[in-house]
């Protein structure tokens, strides 16, 4: 095996919590020295949220935080000091990206923003994942993954006519939004550094990239003028064929978009006559033949008959049941890594295949500050350095706990 796609590749994480976790998740997956920078305190928030694995170093033993952190080193300064501001800066002199997720302004206030970082290394790809971007009227307003839903349209689209707008069960605007147009920005930055070897600024609006994701919605609207309604549109609910349905013990799916498959099901249920039938709409008596014919059979009942008629029928498995399935072992997206202290655990697999070099876990997830000395020596500083550092206050070592003011507000 060669090594991984990102191997070289040094990041510098600010961010905390889920949309910038995730983000440098995946280029530590696959490869990346992923450094986050933490502060003197508490750190990550989410090193804190339950539930645990026990035996785990106590600052690592979170759940959520080893979900989202394996493959990564922790390093705790004080950005509110002199010499601490000083020790960032020197690391993103050997650094490719630094990623950040606080509100636009903040890392200026505190004299470490993108310019001043470009001067000292202008190869530097400097990521900001923001709700509203750095730009616009709403720059300083606090959000959430369901408050850049609701203002970008997409909240209003989920669930039935006349219904409560429905929330989606996984972070949109914040994974989808943020997380992955953000890497794409890294992605596409990086490259073009390859040709003029110079960084520059990735502005990744989680509001900007969830609402790209309504391109086929927002076509029609450009063209024809229409106001796409919740439960009127053809691929949200609005279509017979393409719906859940409650079956006997539970629901399914059934998404026989094509005439083909829709044919399938219903000569597979020995009734050919609602063929014809297809695109009606929720509410009409073909609706609620269709509906009645669900409650007539098992989930298993479902799977079997979708096994001898191909069209795309499937059941709604709870998150438990769908992580003890075959196709995600098949897939091997539960996979197995050692947390120091805990032994084995669990988490998600790698989401994307690459058929050389595929993603590794190489490391678990790092306790606070764990690697704030051997960062620090990497980066030149000598022993009486670091001892100096870590007396005044500006770094802080590894702690078996720690409370206190974080160095940032968002």
């Amino acid at each position: 095996m060669t090594g991984l796609p990102f191997e070289g590749l040094r990041v510098l994480d600010l961010s905390r919590l889920l949309p910038g976790g995730f983000c440098s998740l995946l280029l530590a997956d696959f490869g990346a020295d992923v450094i986050k920078v933490e502060d003197t305190g508490m750190g990550d928030y989410i090193r804190w949220s339950p539930p645990a694995f026990e035996g785990a170093e106590e600052t690592a033993k979170s759940a959520l935080f080893l979900s989202l952190n394996r493959n990564k080193r922790s390093v705790r300064i004080d950005l509110k000091s002199d010499a601490g501001r000083e020790v960032l800066l020197k690391l993103v002199e050997d650094a490719d990206v630094v990623l950040e997720s606080f509100r636009p302004g903040v890392l200026d206030r505190l004299g470490v923003g993108y310019e001043v970082m470009r001067a000292r290394n202008p190869r530097i790809v400097y990521c900001a994942i923001t709700g509203y971007g750095l730009t616009g009227p709403n720059v300083h307003r606090s959000g959430h993954d369901m408050n850049y839903l609701g203002l970008n349209g997409v909240l209003a689209l989920g669930g039935e006519q006349g219904g409560a707008p429905v929330q989606a069960g996984a972070q949109i605007a914040d994974l989808g939004g943020g997380a992955l147009m953000g890497l794409f920005g890294i992605l596409a930055a990086l490259r073009e550094r390859d040709r003029s070897g110079e960084g520059q600024l990735v502005d990744a609006s989680m509001f900007d990239g969830a609402l790209s994701w309504l391109a086929m919605v927002t076509a029609r609207v450009f063209a024809a003028g229409e106001a796409p309604r919740r439960g009127s549109e053809m691929l949200s609910g609005s279509l017979l064929c393409y719906r859940p349905y409650e079956c006997a013990d539970g629901w399914v799916t059934l998404g026989a978009l094509e005439p083909k498959f829709f044919a399938a099901w219903a000569n597979g249920v020995g009734r050919p006559d609602l063929i014809e039938k297809q695109f009606e709409r929720p509410g009409s008596e073909a609706h609620a033949q269709v509906e009645e014919i669900f409650k007539t059979r098992t989930r298993a009942e479902w799977a079997a008959f979708a096994d001898e008629h191909d069209c795309c029928l499937e059941p709604v498995l709870e998150v438990e049941e769908a992580l003890d399935s075959e196709l995600v072992k098949a897939r091997e997206m539960v996979i197995e890594f050692e947390q120091p202290g805990a032994g084995t655990v669990k988490g998600l697999g790698f989401p994307v295949k690459l058929s050389r070099t595929p993603g590794a876990v190489r490391r678990g997830g790092p306790a606070l500050g764990e690697h704030t000395e051997e960062v620090l020596r990497e980066a030149g500083y000598d022993d009486d350095a670091i001892a100096a550092l870590l007396d005044s206050g500006a770094v802080a070592a590894a702690a078996a706990s720690a409370t206190g003011d974080t160095f940032l507000a968002q």
